[in-house]
């Protein structure tokens, strides 16, 4: 789940629908939008409360998840076959509200829960989202995602420091939701190595596609048409440039949370050289967005955004030596902030036929999504574009107007990967 802007490791959900699960005789298979968790028999039933901690994400090593310990605490895809009778994959994992009460009560943020749930309603709780990732101390499964994804929010990384404070303190909690409360918080608490990244160009959203587990509402489809690229497991890498003063231009390359705008920025790298500015180099983006500016007056920012890829970048190197760049968003907007994304047609045929900027392969064009979310995750697996001969991570999805889009990620991929 996305949540401003964010990625949503664990949050509220409410149980869809149990299905039985082909060859086992212990569990069954509960339905979570788009999501099928494993859950052992009677655990739950439609219309229950959970709380669903996404695949990719790590739990604290405590009493309360002792069961995950042989999993090192990591919740991934898991495929089960049950001894040949069946076949079942599952994806998160679920757990009820009262497996986090202990013998001493339920904890601040239960009864919190439940003081809302009493003065709204279940269904205007989770319309407007009941994210526990930072409550819960929940992060990224692998390590290093945690510096290359987590955000450059100063308050959020003073609340993850500090997450056992944050899960445990009611007054801590009530000031966090206020904007003055986690200025106040952040005087006793913060740090000056929180500030260092927290720049970012705010005429610029941040990269991330919603998964298509988590959009139910799309499915049965429209007869809405739709163009797939081929998603590439690679680092978000932006470039942008706006208007500035006396006809001067303000140029930013940046990674998926950090601007490099100061030189002191470059120990906030991830790798071990800077792959962002090297693809800015490579594929000369300065004079590139200078010109679609000069070309455009009615442009006051244009940004490009893709996925730098190669040696040293994730587990897929797509079999090529350094690195390289394929652009998936191409945005332009004017002084009052209003944008435009280019579809992945029309930003093809301006960044690579006039710029000679690659830009992600195009899988399918004017096609409507499949009956299922079931189908578009078969679909999603595949042979990839870019290394031919071995599975690609799955497909993006956009509409020809460039203003909706989502990802399918390929079960099988993830599975591969040990995700």
């Amino acid at each position: 789940m996305i949540k401003n802007g964010k990625r949503e490791l664990a949050y509220l959900v409410k149980i869809d629908t149990i299905e039985p699960i082909v060859g086992s005789d212990n569990c069954e298979a509960a339905v979570v939008g788009g999501w099928k968790i494993m859950v052992r028999k009677e655990t739950f039933k439609p219309g229950d409360l959970a709380v669903y901690f996404e695949i990719d994400s790590k739990v604290p090593e405590t009493e309360e998840y002792a069961f995950l310990e042989k999993k090192h605490y990591k919740v991934k895809t898991q495929k089960y076959t049950f001894g040949g009778k069946g076949c079942f994959i599952s994806q998160g994992l679920l757990m009820a509200l009262t497996d986090f009460d202990k013998g001493d009560g339920m904890p601040v943020w239960r009864g919190q829960l439940n003081a809302m749930i009493l003065n709204n309603s279940v269904e205007k709780v989770l319309e407007d989202g009941y994210p526990l990732t930072d409550i819960l101390g929940v992060t990224y499964s692998v390590a290093e995602d945690n510096k290359r994804k987590s955000s450059g929010d100063k308050y959020k990384k003073m609340a993850q420091r500090h997450w056992k404070l944050f899960k445990h303190n009611k007054l801590v909690q009530w000031l966090y939701k206020r904007m003055w409360g986690k200025k106040l918080l952040f005087l006793f608490l913060g740090k000056k190595s929180d500030k260092k990244a927290s720049f970012w160009p705010d005429w610029v959203k941040r990269t991330d596609e919603e998964r298509i587990q988590n959009l139910p509402q799309l499915f049965p489809p429209d007869d809405t048409k739709w163009i797939a690229t081929e998603k590439i497991d690679g680092s978000s890498t932006t470039f942008t440039m706006k208007r500035g003063k006396r006809g001067k231009y303000e140029f930013y390359v940046c990674s998926r949370n950090v601007c490099f705008d100061k030189p002191e920025k470059e120990d906030k790298l991830f790798y071990e050289t800077n792959i962002y500015t090297e693809m800015a180099q490579k594929y000369n983006i300065e004079a590139v967005l200078k010109d679609i500016l000069d070309l455009y007056k009615e442009f006051d920012f244009v940004t490009i955004q893709g996925e730098t890829y190669g040696e040293g970048v994730q587990k897929k190197t797509y079999g090529i030596k350094g690195h390289d760049f394929a652009a998936f968003n191409l945005i332009v907007g004017d002084k009052n902030r209003v944008a435009k994304r280019y579809n992945s047609i029309e930003m093809t045929e301006i960044l690579t036929n006039t710029y000679n900027i690659p830009c992600v392969p195009i899988i399918a064009e004017d096609m409507t999504l499949l009956p299922t979310i079931d189908d578009m995750l078969n679909f999603a697996t595949g042979e990839s574009i870019l290394e031919p001969g071995t599975l690609r991570e799955g497909l993006v999805f956009r509409t020809y107007d460039g203003v909706r889009s989502f990802k399918a990620v390929s079960n099988q991929y993830l599975i591969e990967k040990g995700e």
